[in-house]
């Protein structure tokens, strides 16, 4: 009888650990969510109707094309539609190379221009994608679309609706779409980004997705897709919803502009509406009526801002960005330098000019930065400059390297100021929340106190013989 009791609790131990060992290897939870991505370069100047992809939570790739279910500490991909990228109808890319061209959280840059936006691209491209996506010419970053796969939130800012999704469901959707053909289908009217994501969307919650004939005239664009899964979840309350903004990231890259829709994108044009009222007034009377009854939709209405480690917080309130404004200027002022200014060393700006991409040590973004006779560049925690000996300098573009850069602390107190300012300037939709922009804030903090020090060290004794 004792050997049948042992033998049970042994069982039941058994089974207990094997289901703690199933829970820990399995993600907490499952979520699908649109991304909803402002449109920036010829789209914003024209149509400006964006991106949509969709991220799923639980579904990882064996490759770009083939889907499996996440395995412990894997953040889930992205899918969207493209148009040409290898023959491909749709690519799975993880979420923060999708989102930063970078595999780990604290490789995300501070700041970004075009020079560093390539460099980081064409790093994860050679690491895993050239199969997909070759070299060009001579062993260069070659030409194509591929860019899209890559570093969204360099170009712009993306808007998040993501509903809970099951298990059973991810593996339902895993198994299906391996199974279809993946050819590229790309129609612009028929058969767009946003038509991939609705498929997507439905999949999941039918009729939740859906074409709008009055706001886009029966075509399917990323902002209806958008609105439509928001007016879903209002009308299905007991679906867990949530809406999160990802900010396109600072820096000398031009700036994403709103997202429209069909309709709206003509109405909200003067350079086509106001044509359109005076030679066709019922033509453009007809549009605006139809963005009135069915075109308004602010993404970023109630949106938390979206953090990379998983969390969701407030943005800044109006009032928060003012005060801190006005802190951040006063910061500055207070510790200006008059002697450096006269130094007359060239700006971050001028100096990225001449610079360079390469990872640090530890492999985090960073740039190397030649100076030259013509350089007035000080090594950092120095006030003499470089002299007639040309010097490489790094400058670190994370928070884990830009207080090791051994560029003068003027080079990086600019990059700190550009995205200070930049996270607290006006827009259409939130640029950082409070937790982000204090850990920015101390930064530059830290790297102004390091200064004063440096400087007070320097600094001659008075009354010292000369």
């Amino acid at each position: 009888m004792r050997n049948r009791l042992q033998l049970g609790a042994s069982l039941r131990l058994l089974l207990i650990l094997s289901l703690a060992a199933l829970a820990s290897s399995a993600p907490a939870k499952a979520d699908l969510t649109v991304f909803l991505e402002e449109p920036y370069s010829l789209d914003g100047e024209l149509a400006g109707t964006g991106h949509t992809a969709v991220y799923l939570s639980n579904v990882c790739a064996s490759s770009p094309t083939v889907l499996r279910r996440c395995e412990a500490g894997e953040t889930g991909v992205v899918l969207s539609r493209y148009h040409r990228v290898d023959g491909y109808d749709w690519l799975a890319i993880p979420l923060l190379p999708y989102l930063y061209a970078v595999e780990r959280p604290e490789d995300i840059p501070l700041i970004a221009d075009a020079k560093i936006e390539t460099a980081m691209r064409d790093a994860y491209r050679r690491k895993y994608l050239e199969e997909i996506v070759p070299d060009g010419p001579e062993g260069g970053v070659p030409g194509g679309d591929w860019y899209e796969l890559l570093g969204s939130a360099f170009d712009r800012t993306l808007y998040g609706f993501q509903f809970a999704t099951t298990l059973d469901q991810d593996d339902a959707f895993i198994t299906a779409y391996n199974a279809r053909p993946n050819h590229m289908a790309y129609k612009l009217v028929t058969s767009n980004c946003a038509d991939f994501v609705r498929d997507a969307v439905n999949f999941y919650y039918p009729k939740a997705a859906t074409r709008s004939f009055f706001a886009d005239l029966d075509v399917a664009t990323p902002k209806h897709v958008a609105k439509s899964v928001v007016s879903y979840a209002h009308h299905h309350p007991n679906v867990s919803f949530s809406a999160f903004v990802i900010p396109q990231i600072p820096g000398s890259i031009k700036r994403s502009t709103p997202v429209h829709g069909v309709v709206d994108s003509v109405f909200k044009a003067k350079k086509y509406e106001i044509p359109l009222l005076v030679f066709h007034p019922i033509v453009g009377g007809s549009f605006a009526v139809a963005y009135v009854v069915s075109g308004r939709f602010n993404p970023a209405q109630n949106a938390m801002m979206f953090s990379p480690d998983g969390a969701f917080e407030r943005p800044l309130t109006k009032e928060q960005r003012r005060t801190y404004a006005k802190a951040l200027e006063e910061l500055l002022h207070s510790q200006a330098d008059p002697a450096a200014a006269k130094r007359n060393f060239l700006p971050w700006r001028e100096l990225q000019a001449r610079a360079s991409f390469a990872a640090d040590v530890a492999g985090h973004p960073a740039l190397s930065i030649a100076a030259d006779n013509d350089m007035a560049l000080p090594l950092a925690g120095s006030s003499d400059t470089l002299g007639a000996q040309p010097a490489v300098v790094f400058v670190g573009l994370t928070r884990q390297n830009i207080l090791q850069s051994t560029a003068p602390s003027t080079v990086t107190r600019d990059l700190l100021v550009i995205r200070l300012r930049q996270e607290l300037s006006k827009g259409t939709s939130p640029h950082t929340s409070e937790r982000e922009f204090r850990a920015d804030l101390a930064l530059l903090e830290t790297l102004i106190s390091t200064q004063s020090q440096t400087i007070a060290a320097t600094a001659p004794v008075a009354g010292a013989e000369r």
